[in-house]
């Protein structure tokens, strides 16, 4: 009988299993070595070519009011690259016309020669980047009102123009519908100063208004709200029940001084649930009342007059808050 035949060998199947079996034997005596991951680096985002800078004792004002084509001190931080950047005005509502950029000087900008709303825009070469706050207010000038009448609204006539004084003001913001909602301080808007009189279908309208005056009544928002606890902006709701009043409708105002500083765009009567308890009474206005002390004997150049309106003639209280520059205490 013939014997059988010992296996064959093949030399590179033993091999390449020898090599197998070395590799599962390292795989299981030895942890995996992985690569250390490292996150891709991504450029910072190059920095702004310009911010706008805090108004105000408050730091709270939203407007930087000028005549037309005058020298404009804007507050607006540059970055170092400033000599090759360009300006212009936007009128609110518009798109940028990079033809009608002007060289930047950081000591004074040219406002522009139409009366209106405008924000400011940085040109460097294919960049432009149009500032939100503050917006550039060009007035009218009062020499342009004729008689009663500016453009077809009515004014009225100032006790100044009566007595050939000077007491008024310097001009008028044209307001038209799509600017009423234009931001003028944190709490505020131009809506906010519109005279409420029977000329409702009348545009544009003209408002008097000071910078000083929504210094004064942010910080005394900003002192309610330290004294409620609440920290931020925004946090009050302001009802701004008259702002700019014209001398005609004034006139019309039952127990209305007849030199009222609503008429020069200085004062405004708030009404506000300092307290927040869900009501405006008389507890309100209180508060009201001690934070413009408190504003003004921290500020006293924003000294004014204060009238507080609680009488139950009232429907809602509030109260008279202006920065005439003068001391003035009163009930209504």
């Amino acid at each position: 009988m013939t014997p059988p035949r010992s296996p064959r060998r093949h030399p590179r199947l033993t091999l390449l299993l020898a090599t197998l079996a070395a590799v599962l034997a390292l795989a299981f005596t030895y942890p995996p070595s992985l690569p250390a991951f490292v996150a891709p680096r991504h450029a910072p985002p190059p920095p702004p070519l310009a911010t706008a800078e805090p108004i105000g004792a408050s730091a709270a004002v939203d407007m930087v009011q000028s005549m037309p084509g005058d020298s404009v001190q804007f507050p607006v931080r540059l970055d170092d690259d400033s000599l090759s950047m360009r300006y212009q005005w936007v009128a609110v509502g518009d798109t940028v016309s990079m033809a009608l950029t002007r060289p930047l000087d950081r000591k004074a900008l040219t406002a522009p020669s139409a009366p209106g709303f405008y924000r400011l825009a940085i040109v460097r070469d294919t960049t432009t980047l149009v500032l939100d706050r503050p917006v550039l207010a060009v007035m009218i000038p009062f020499a342009e009102k004729k008689g009663a009448v500016l453009n077809g609204y009515r004014i009225g006539t100032y006790r100044g123009e009566r007595r050939g004084s000077d007491a008024h003001p310097d001009g008028f913001f044209p307001v038209q519908p799509a600017d009423t909602d234009v931001s003028v301080s944190a709490h505020l808007r131009l809506a906010d100063f519109i005279t409420h009189d029977s000329q409702q279908d009348v545009w544009p309208k003209y408002v008097a208004l000071t910078p000083r005056l929504l210094d004064k009544v942010e910080l005394v928002a900003a002192e309610l709200e330290r004294r409620a606890g609440r920290s931020g902006r925004m946090q009050l709701e302001l009802d701004v029940h008259s702002g700019f009043r014209t001398p005609s409708y004034n006139r019309t105002v039952p127990r209305a001084a007849d030199d009222s500083r609503h008429q020069y765009g200085d004062a405004a009567d708030i009404a506000v649930d300092a307290n927040g308890d869900g009501r405006v009474n008389a507890a309100d206005a209180r508060l009201v009342a001690d934070a413009v002390e408190a504003v003004e004997a921290a500020h006293p150049d924003l000294t004014g007059g204060l009238g507080i309106y609680t009488s139950s003639r009232y429907p809602v209280p509030y109260v008279h808050i202006d920065a005439r520059g003068e001391r003035k205490r009163w009930r209504g």
